[in-house]
């Protein structure tokens, strides 16, 4: 069964909190909410206009919150970029942390990714080699905890499914899966669903984000990720390739949350939720 959720990161432009994305979230009756973390404390979010969660926060206090709520955390957003040297650097440890917290926190599965430019002076082999030496480090963290670390399309390595395919077939583990974006895959030129078609097995989370015309004309191709859409889902050039991919894991048995992430105003929030609603029901 698919499950809707949303994620906290869309009130950041807006210069919300988490409790005040969370009190949203409940307006619209979806009980999954995704949210990212912070490795150490971050000013702007200490003072109440960002809607993370820093590492070093009482992880029980905020699931008895959401338990308040009636909201339950599909994933949460560990997603210092993994390839390379500042992945060894920071990365790993960060991953690490955001593992325990989740554990902690009752959450089954932290979200990682890349950055979005390729590493000046490395080719892809030496990423690559790199890229495995770091999740290597995290993933007997993920069997210990019973978490998932999830890879998300997110930038060049990332939307390079040659790329992807090495990596999840290198450690061939439950505990190394798929978070597809649907508005990632599309900006960076791929078609959504035929992404997904490749990397389906390996799926166990999924963020759906639409794209404006100006964004797409301007960028696709160009550009490997974006942080959330201005638009609301439904309402920008990826709608079609949306309802193809929903249809699709509807018809291959998938169950799971697909979390959504557009500009968190009332109206895109409840037009993305309503638009998704009827796509599902169909």
């Amino acid at each position: 069964m698919i499950e809707l959720g949303i994620h906290t990161d869309n009130w950041r432009p807006l210069s919300n909190n988490f409790e005040f994305a969370c009190d949203k979230i409940v307006q619209v009756a979806i009980k999954h909410v995704e949210f990212a973390v912070i490795h150490g404390q971050y000013f702007i979010q200490a003072l109440g206009y960002d809607p993370s969660v820093s590492l070093q926060s009482n992880p029980r206090a905020i699931r008895k919150f959401l338990d308040k709520k009636g909201l339950q955390a599909s994933q949460i957003d560990g997603a210092y970029p993994m390839m390379g040297p500042n992945g060894s650097a920071f990365g790993v440890q960060y991953l690490q942390q955001s593992i325990r917290f989740a554990a902690e926190l009752g959450c089954p599965m932290v979200d990682t990714v890349d950055g979005a430019f390729e590493i000046p002076g490395f080719s892809v082999e030496e990423v690559f080699r790199i890229t495995c030496d770091n999740y290597r480090q995290c993933l007997s963290w993920a069997e210990d905890y019973n978490v998932i670390i999830n890879v998300e399309t997110h930038g060049p390595y990332t939307s390079n499914a040659d790329f992807m395919t090495r990596l999840f077939q290198y450690f061939d583990s439950e505990y190394l899966r798929f978070n597809f974006d649907t508005g990632n895959t599309f900006i960076a030129g791929h078609d959504p669903l035929t992404f997904l078609k490749q990397f389906r097995k390996y799926l166990a989370h999924a963020h759906i984000k639409d794209v404006s015309p100006q964004l797409a004309a301007a960028s696709r191709g160009e550009e490997t990720g974006i942080g959330s859409s201005v638009v609301p889902v439904g309402g920008g050039v990826n709608a079609d390739h949306i309802k193809n991919c929903l249809a699709y894991l509807n018809e291959t048995n998938w169950d799971g949350v697909v979390s959504i992430e557009c500009h968190g105003s009332d109206e895109n929030t409840k037009s993305s939720v309503d638009f998704l609603r009827a796509v599902l029901k169909q």
